[in-house]
């Protein structure tokens, strides 16, 4: 007999296999045919290496590229005529640099990708027109302030909150060279024998720069950004800075030409506060402004804006606030607002709030409406200290009319938390009075919640010129709807 094929027997195995089996056994093949089989293991291993190479060959050539464009931004720069760069436009500009980009690029056969050419092109025109790395932090409007701690640290506030960013110099010459260009910019000068200097840019942004020896972890730069927005007080009442009765009173009160004085720490919205004040008064009032760095925005037509000035490279000229005062009660002024009180300009400022300037507006440091009477009795100490403390507080009490205290809470949030009126003395002590405050009432993770209240109706201390301008009615009713 002839013998079987090999594998014969295999098939009629399955020939006799029922259907009901050979359905079970494709379901079972199939099944095993979906489990990962062993060799399938190191296949996967071998991709995540070769995607790991190819991560690494990814960081390598980005890391070669900076390189590229660092060494070519020097080159850039030696090709480039100072003289020809100053009398460019910015369009002009950046074209000029991106052909050089380009045919630099050519010359050494560099391979930059379109972002580091974008990069470098943005680099170059920042340090040549602008503050170089901290350029886009100061045209970005949710950025309020910028601080530089040395070269590699670099921080800005935002919605009041601090934060730190990658916008770093590379060296502390780099840092160095674009603060003295800032002071430059406005005729001042910043090194080893002026290591110190207070600035304005040319969008009103403050500037405070500060350099080694005194420095000792490299060149400070400090920035608090100009803002083109004014507010009124009805709009920050909006915000939450205050409540919609606290503006009502506070624009009667300018209206009227009440002698304002506004307290508050650094960075809790004085000038701000400072601008919305002044929105109340008359368009045809004559109004004299006098500050460190020009920083008030007033609309009205009728307004002379004085700014102090430094001592030259020789240590002559300065012109202190105290001048300026001075020189403006020669102004025919209506209204002195004197952006910050500082030192012995303060006698000079209440001597001009009580004789013919009423309405005139200051700001100054300070953490209460109380501290800021004392504080005002230093700062006229400086300027006169033979004069009795016994004079001096007459002399605020019958000069100023409200304080206004304005404070930057633990939130970022900056609110009106004390409008206060001075009442007078009684047995040389300072009485005040206040009208409106901000009562707290719990600190949580979504911010401090409290309330707006009125404290108590105003007293006959300031009601005659409020009556004088015809704004009784308007006082009573505002009155009315606090209590």
């Amino acid at each position: 007999m002839f013998g079987r094929k090999p594998g014969a027997s295999a098939l009629a195995d399955v020939a006799r296999t029922p259907k009901a089996s050979m359905s079970q056994a494709s379901v079972s093949q199939a099944s095993v045919s979906q489990t990962p089989t062993a060799p399938e293991q190191p296949l996967r291993e071998q991709l995540l290496r070769e995607h790991r190479g190819q991560a690494a060959a990814d960081e390598t050539y980005i890391a070669q590229g900076d390189s590229q464009r660092h060494e070519m931004r020097s080159l850039v720069l030696s090709r480039l005529d100072p003289m020809q760069v100053t009398q460019m436009e910015r369009g002009e500009l950046t074209e000029h640099i991106e052909q050089w980009i380009h045919r630099l690029a050519d010359q050494h056969r560099w391979l930059l990708t379109a972002d580091q050419q974008a990069a470098l092109l943005q680099e170059l025109l920042d340090d040549m027109i602008g503050v170089g790395p901290i350029q886009s932090l100061l045209d970005d409007p949710q950025v309020t302030d910028i601080m530089v701690n040395g070269h590699a640290q670099v921080y800005v506030e935002r919605a009041g909150h601090l934060q730190p960013v990658d916008h770093c110099f590379r060296d502390e010459n780099h840092v160095r060279h674009v603060a003295q260009r800032i002071a430059s910019s406005v005729g001042r000068r910043v090194d080893e024998s002026s290591p110190m200097v207070d600035a304005r840019l040319l969008d009103g942004s403050r500037v405070n720069i500060i350099i080694p020896p005194l420095a000792l972890d490299g060149t400070c730069i400090s920035i608090r950004k100009f803002s083109d927005q004014t507010f009124s007080l009805h709009q920050l009442a909006a915000k939450g800075s205050l409540s919609e009765a606290m503006a009502d009173f506070l624009n009667i009160a300018a209206k009227a030409r009440l002698n304002i004085l506004v307290s508050g720490g650094t960075g809790a919205g004085k000038t701000t506060l400072l601008n919305a004040l002044s929105h109340p008064i008359d368009p045809d009032e004559r109004i004299v402004t006098i500050e460190d760095a020009a920083e008030l925005k007033l609309r009205q037509r009728q307004v002379i804006r004085l700014e102090t000035r430094p001592a030259s490279l020789e240590g002559e000229g300065a012109i202190s606030q105290t001048e300026l005062v001075k020189n403006a009660l020669r102004m025919n002024p209506r209204r002195i607002i004197l952006g910050e009180v500082r030192g012995g300009e303060a006698f000079d400022m209440l001597q001009a709030m009580n004789t013919g300037h009423e309405g005139s507006m200051s700001t100054l440091h300070a953490n209460s409406p109380r501290d800021a009477i004392y504080r005002l009795e230093n700062m006229m100490l400086m300027a006169h200290g033979n004069l009795p403390i016994a004079v001096l507080r007459r002399q605020i009490m019958s000069s100023v009319d409200i304080i206004v205290q304005i404070e930057r809470m633990r939130d970022g949030t900056r609110r009106v938390t004390s409008i206060t009126e001075l009442v007078g003395l009684e047995d040389d002590t300072p009485i005040t009075h206040e009208l409106f405050a901000f009562k707290l009432q719990a600190v949580g993770q979504d911010g401090i919640d409290g309330e707006y209240c009125c404290s108590a109706t105003s007293s006959e201390s300031f009601i005659d010129k409020i009556r004088y301008a015809g704004l009784e009615d308007a006082l009573q009713q505002c009155q009315r709807q606090t209590r």
